[in-house]
């Protein structure tokens, strides 16, 4: 098995479905230790990109992120 950078106490990954107002199912998000994976409602593949770009992408002005207060 590869060395990880990053890793999770447990489980292996963390997985949420995304839902809007009015219930309907906008997709789910995938978060590994390694990646961060999307896959759009009714779609068969997830779209994943690795942890470092995410982070690289996240912290970018491009990203248009903002700081929470909490």
């Amino acid at each position: 098995m590869p060395k990880y950078n990053y890793q999770f106490k447990s489980p292996a990954y963390t997985q949420e479905e995304i839902m809007d107002d009015s219930g309907k199912k906008l997709g789910t998000i995938r978060v590994k230790p390694v990646s961060i994976a999307w896959k759009p409602a009714n779609a068969r593949e997830y779209l994943t990109v690795p942890m470092d770009d995410f982070i690289v992408w996240i912290k970018s002005k491009q990203s248009g992120a903002k700081a929470t207060k909490s």
